[in-house]
Formats: structure tokens, sequence, C-alpha cells
């Protein structure tokens, strides 16, 4: 009718639930557990009467020192505290109960809450089988939540503290955000954030670690522990359930990668075939350049991948292109000859090696893209094989002038005149759009036909297969352009000119590629091979080929675009990027996991499903991580708090759920208001605001 943590099935969950046999389990180890009985599963379904109510008054008689001293009623479902999922929070816990009528009524209160709302985001309540555990209440002079394992950077080897003046359970209920600290798996102190602890000394630190490592050997892997300090400085153990949704451990070597160098080319997810079209002839350029000029050591070279694309968005090994931090230490062949790569590609500039060669290279490659460009007669006169041969052809051509354009700009880096030099002002390939497109207007020309007149207003629209070229976008742009233009002619020799050169050819063939790739589509679609022209963009170019040749159904590949990606990242074990940067000072605060997620934000839970209704992902920006938000998290996908603990219940429920979540952001509502569109990084704690409506910023 009652059971102690010393009977026989006091350790059986089945029994008396998970939360109590933990307990049970972690006193036979030695752990420092409070005694306590627990009213079995079997026992509160039929509701506890005569005998069974008897034997619980005696139980609690013995343990509340007949009615002196208060009790705690905790929940202890057979469900939870999982090693999949916590359901950290769900049910009801009731302190400091006194009295036998009190007793009776937490009792229920706590019965009542095994009926939930399910988490599947149907609304639809649940029933979960439910025992009631019973412990004296702990007057706590200090409290908090240990992790054995690092739950938002996957690290094993140090140990994650939350700790406030007080029970913890103003911590775990999201009330106060706490004092976090990282230890060691010694207890040494790593990190701080917050205020200190009255209650905690250095001996605490030790012994807290080492609960951690034998609630771990107990358990068999890293445990979510509850703790308390009682008056006398006594350490106890409130509750123990394996760490759940621990996120993959971060590379901390590899590649660093960034959007930024090539950012301005695709600043758009890419879909499969325009990653086969424009990605790898990008990846082959920048190797042969960074080859030739020897700037990267050619076994570096070899391991980067260089170029990579997570969820269709392009990044760059920065490392590679001179972007990254230099390494702390010399190799040995530095050290016979200091001269870091960036001096020796200098000298190469100065003695004129490159730089007599590269105006000549450059031009002839230009007079041969313009030539190959001009000799291509209209796509929907071409077969299928011709309209394959200039899909491969172009791939071909983008090598080169990747490969050239890259050499420009290490060049300009390495003579110090990449940005600003007068002699180049006004020659880039954005402001001759701008200017052409500008007099094209003035002369009233038809939108339809600005392309053909003036292709390099394409230097003015990212590359996409598209069904169209460039009406859909010159109508977004301002009717008042003035194009820049400079009162000299530049330097046709210099790398600026060249590179400039070099990067509109690259628009066009790229625009080539993209029309011809239309064409095949529309003509499979026309066949009913594609479901749509529209389809082609899911498919890879070889497959693309091999069914304009077979004329069978071509596969499709799934794609899901990415949010926009960190400035500096390197990828986990899944190809996830995981941010290097710490936080971001405009709006960050603490990392909760859950990923690295965007949405439109709301304040209220109750405006969530309109915004979904619109099509957008939903970011809810809230005070504090009320338990009552548990029912929304199903469906937002990330959350953002002005107050509590990455420890808490609700994040622990947020971070299984995949939900990006971060904790303790100051003024989170001012900051992030209804409707912006922002990237919310559960790892990194930034939170990247991508775009405020123009009615809130008014």
């Amino acid at each position: 009718m009652v059971i102690t943590f010393d009977d026989d099935h006091a350790c059986d969950a089945t029994v008396v639930g998970a939360k109590a046999a933990n307990l049970a389990a972690a006193a036979r180890a030695g752990l420092p557990v409070l005694p306590g009985f627990t009213i079995p599963v079997d026992v509160l379904r039929r509701r506890p009467t005569g005998q069974d109510l008897d034997a619980i008054r005696t139980a609690w008689r013995a343990l509340s020192l007949d009615g002196k001293r208060r009790v705690v009623v905790r929940s202890s479902a057979v469900g939870e505290d999982g090693a999949n999922s916590s359901m950290a929070g769900r049910f009801t816990s009731v302190l400091a109960v006194d009295g036998w009528p009190a007793f009776l009524a937490a009792v229920a209160e706590v019965a009542e809450s095994a009926h939930v709302v399910s988490l599947d985001g149907s609304g639809a309540v649940e029933h979960h089988e439910m025992a009631v555990l019973v412990q004296p209440h702990l007057d706590a002079a200090a409290g908090g939540v240990l992790f054995g394992a690092d739950p938002v950077s996957g690290r094993l080897d140090r140990f994650v503290l939350a700790a406030v003046n007080g029970g913890p359970d103003q911590l775990v209920s999201g009330e106060a955000t706490g004092t976090h600290i990282t230890l060691s798996r010694r207890g040494r102190v790593r990190n701080v954030e917050g205020e200190p602890i009255d209650a905690i000394v250095r001996r605490t630190y030790e012994r807290l670690a080492a609960m951690a490592r034998r609630a771990a050997s107990t358990f068999g892997g890293p445990q979510d522990i509850e703790w308390a300090i009682d008056a006398r400085r006594v350490l106890w153990l409130l509750q123990s359930r394996p760490v759940t949704s621990i996120a993959s451990e971060p590379a901390t070597r590899g590649p660093l990668f960034g959007p930024g160098p090539i950012a301005e080319t695709f600043p758009d997810p890419l879909t499969t075939l325009e990653q086969d079209l424009w990605l790898e002839p990008l990846r082959a350029g920048i190797v042969h350049a960074v080859d030739l000029t020897g700037a990267v050591a050619r076994r570096r070279l070899a391991a980067s991948p260089v170029v990579v694309a997570v969820g269709g968005r392009a990044a760059v090994d920065l490392d590679v292109l001179g972007g990254a931090r230099q390494r702390k230490r010399p190799t040995v062949w530095e050290r016979l000859d200091p001269r870091p790569p960036a001096r020796r590609l200098r000298a190469a500039w100065r003695t004129g090696r490159l730089r007599r060669a590269m105006p000549t290279l450059v031009r002839d490659l230009v007079a041969h893209v313009d030539d190959e460009l001009a000799s291509v007669p209209t796509l929907s006169k071409l077969s299928d094989g011709a309209l394959a041969d200039a899909l491969y052809g172009s791939r071909r051509l983008l090598v080169a002038l990747h490969g050239q354009e890259v050499l420009a700009g290490l060049l300009l880096q390495a003579a110090g005149r990449y940005d600003g030099a007068a002699e180049v002002a006004g020659v880039t390939g954005a402001s001759a759009a701008l200017h052409a497109l500008a007099e094209a207007r003035r002369r009233g020309e038809d939108e339809a036909r600005i392309v053909a007149s003036h292709p390099e207003v394409l230097a003015l629209v990212p590359p996409a297969v598209r069904s169209a070229t460039l009406a859909p976008f010159t109508a977004a742009l301002p009717d008042d352009l003035h194009g820049p233009s400079t009162g000299t002619r530049p330097d046709e020799n210099h790398p600026a000119v060249l590179r400039e050169a070099l990067r509109l050819r690259t628009r066009w063939v790229q625009e080539l590629s993209a029309m011809a790739a239309w064409e095949l589509g529309t003509r499979l679609a026309a066949e009913g091979l594609l479901d749509g022209p529209e389809d082609v963009r899911h498919v890879t170019l070889d497959a693309l080929v091999d069914a304009s040749v077979s004329r069978q159904r071509p596969p499709l590949a799934t794609f899901a675009a990415a949010p926009p990606l960190p400035a500096t990242f390197r990828l986990d074990g899944t190809g996830q990027p995981l941010a290097v940067a710490a936080r971001d000072a405009t709006g960050a605060g603490q990392g909760a996991g859950g990923g690295r997620r965007a949405g439109r934000v709301v304040h209220t839970p109750d405006a969530v499903e309109a915004v979904r209704r619109d099509g957008h992902d939903v970011v809810l920006v809230t005070p504090t991580l009320a338990p009552g938000l548990a029912a929304v998290l199903p469906h937002v996908s990330g959350l953002v708090a002005e107050t509590g603990s990455v420890l808490s219940h609700l994040a622990i429920l947020a971070r299984e759920l995949g939900v990006a979540t971060v904790v303790g952001v100051p003024d989170a509502a001012t900051r992030f208001p209804e409707g912006a569109h922002v990237v919310v990084d559960g790892v990194s704690g930034s939170i990247d605001v991508v775009e405020i409506p123009a009615m809130v910023e008014h």
C-alpha cells in the first residue's frame, strides 16, 4: 500500500513511477537521498480508501513526525524521467504541505495532473500512469540543477551547474535565471555567470562533481540532477534522470567556414541543380587559384571541401581564402622560412611574375567567353543533346572564370589594394549595371528586353534557375536609379578591373546554364516526365541529362532551405553548422539548445496559430519560461525568454522537441518586436534580425 526506498519493489518504475524508482536506486548506491515513501500506481488508480488510507496515514505520520514536519508531495509518473523524454515540469508537485487534510488535497492534486495535453500538436488530453512520492520538505539554503554533460554543446568533459539561493523549484520552473557555473569533472570552476551563491563554497563544487560522477556510474550515463543544500550545508540529491537531447559534440577541429566571401554571389539558398551547376565549378576554381599562388599548403587544400552548402546556403573555407585566424604555432617550414603565405604571395606580386601574366590571361579568357556566348543560338532551337553540352560546357567555363577571379582577389589582398583605390572607382559590375539600367529606363526601353540589350544588368540579380530572365526583378528595383560613373578611364590592367570583367562573365555564363536547364525542364514537363518545369531545380545535373536521353522520369531530391548561416562556423558530425563566434552583443543570451531555426516573432501564445496560418514559422518571445507554454512548443520553431535557465523544465522540453531556445535575453520583447523575422541559435545564444516590417519600424 506504501513502498519505502528499501522495499523490494522500490526500484520498479512500473510500480512506483520513474522518479521514485531512480531515487531508490540512488539511495542504494550511497548517494545522499532524503527518506520517503511512495503511494504506488495501482493504489492511486483505485483511489485509496479504508486499509489503503490507513497505511498511507501511518506512513505520513512517521515521516512528518506526527504532523510536526512539513512534507513534499511529488509526481512519479511511469513515463517520465526516461532516456528519450523527461516530461520535465509536466506534472504537479506540491511543496511545504502542512497537516493531514492538506496532505490528502496535495495527493489528489498530483494524481489529477496525470491528465496532460499531448505534445504532438493535436491538443488531445492524454493520461499517464501515476504514483505519488512523499518526502520531508527541505528548507534549502541553496539549490539548483546539475547536468552531467553540457546539453547545449554536447561536451562530455564538463558539468553544467545552475544555482539559486533557496530551493531549486524557482529555477526549474523558469521563475529565476540563477547563477550558471561550468565545472571540470573534478569540480574545478571553469566559468561563472551571475552572482555568487552564499551557501556554496569550493568544497561544495567538488561534492557536486562527485555526485554527478557517481550518478552517471549508477544509471549508466550523464544525469540531470536536482539538488539542494540545507542550513547545515549538507548536500542532498532530490531527483535524478537521464540528460535528454544532448547536442552533437561540437567540432573543435576542421575547416572554419563562412558565407561572407560568396554571400554577394549566392545570397539565397541554392537548389539541387543550382548547386551542381555553380558550386562545383566554384570549388574547382578556388582550388586551382590557391594552389597556383601557394598561399595554402597542398595537403591542407586537399583535406578541405573548400565550398559547402548547408540547406542550400553556400559557404567557403575561410582558411583557404585567407579569412581565418592564424595558427598559434608555426610549422617547421615556417621556422625555416618565416614569411607567411600572404608575404610569399606579396613577393610574387612585387617581382611581377603574376602581375605581368594576369592581364593577358584575363583578356584572353574574357574574349574566349564572349565568343562562346555569342555563338550560342536561340536555346529553343537547340536539341536536347546540345542543351546538355551547353550545361557541361558552362561548368568548364565557370571553373576558369572562378579561378582567375579568385586569383585577382588574392593578388589584390596581397598588394593591399583591395578596396578604396582611387584609380578603380566606379568599375564594379553593380555600378555598371545600375548605370545601364538607368539609361535604358531613361530611353523608355521595354523592361523585358533590357537584359538582351544590356546584359550587364544581370549583376543586380543573383543567379537562379527560373522561368523569366529579369522582368520580375527589375520591377522591384527603384525608379530613380543613377548609376555611378567615373570621370577618368580606369587602368584596364588593374586586378580590380580585371576581376570585375571576370565576375560579369561569370554571371552571364551562370545565366546561360540557368536558361538551358529551364528549357530542358520545360520539355520534360511537356512529356509528363516532370510535374512542372520548376521541378527541374530539384534534379541533379547528371540525372537531368540522363532523363533527356532515356526519356525516363528523373528522381527529385528533397530540399529544405536553411536559415541564414552564422558568420563563422564548423560542421558537426551530422553536417550541421555550429557557430564558432561567441554571442552577438546586439541581442544574445544563453543558448538552451534545439538547433538553429528562423521565424516570425510573436509575443503571446494566442498569436502563434494566426502566424502559422499565414505560412510562417514562429518564434515566441516571452518574459519567462512559464510551464503553461508547454502546449504551444510543438507549434513554434524558436523560443526566446527574458529570464529563465537553460536547465529549466521548459528549456528541457523545448530542446527535446527541437525548438531553438535562448534564455536570459534582457528586453527581448523590445529588441524583437512582433512580426520581425529572426534567426534563433540555440547553441551560441545569438538572435539575428533578418527583417523588421516597415509598420514595426515606424
